[in-house]
């Protein structure tokens, strides 16, 4: 789940970047999205409890990948559902106490479903170039760091 608090704001093109990245780790590696990330306009992190760092490899394709989905040109919708259908599409564990019977899900195409309440791209070619810049492995916590180039302003 992503920026569950309504009063932090995030940079939309990263943010939706950060979906589709995190979707792509789950794909790649079939581990569960990131436990924790910072989301900033020159710079982003996510956290995965993972055994390893990444190679150089798995860096680029993943890179690639994430690039791949930008290029698409997906449509970014967001859908309200009943929060009993929430729970039983999504781990709902981290959504605050107070959320409500209704519960927001962004949607990247076809590609990516995700409870948030962050500002988002209206379509995946606004987001401009993913890159990995680094990795660190530590207590079976992989942390990766990313930024954005060429962005729409």
């Amino acid at each position: 789940m992503e920026n569950l608090n309504p009063k932090k704001e995030y940079y939309s093109p990263m943010h939706t970047a950060e979906h589709i990245f995190n979707q792509t780790m789950v794909r790649k590696f079939g581990i569960d999205r990131s436990f924790s990330n910072h989301i900033e306009r020159k710079k982003s992190k996510c956290d995965f409890h993972f055994e390893r760092n990444l190679s150089v490899e798995e860096i680029a394709q993943l890179e690639d990948d994430v690039n791949n989905i930008i290029g698409m040109n997906l449509e970014v919708t967001e859908e309200l559902i009943n929060i009993s259908d929430a729970r039983s599409q999504f781990d709902i564990s981290r959504l605050p106490e107070n959320s409500g019977d209704t519960i927001r899900v962004i949607n990247v195409g076809n590609y990516d479903s995700c409870l948030c309440s962050g500002k988002h791209v209206s379509r995946t070619n606004e987001i401009g170039q993913f890159k990995i810049i680094s990795t660190s492995h530590s207590e079976n916590v992989l942390r990766v760091r990313f930024k954005l180039f060429n962005q729409n302003k």
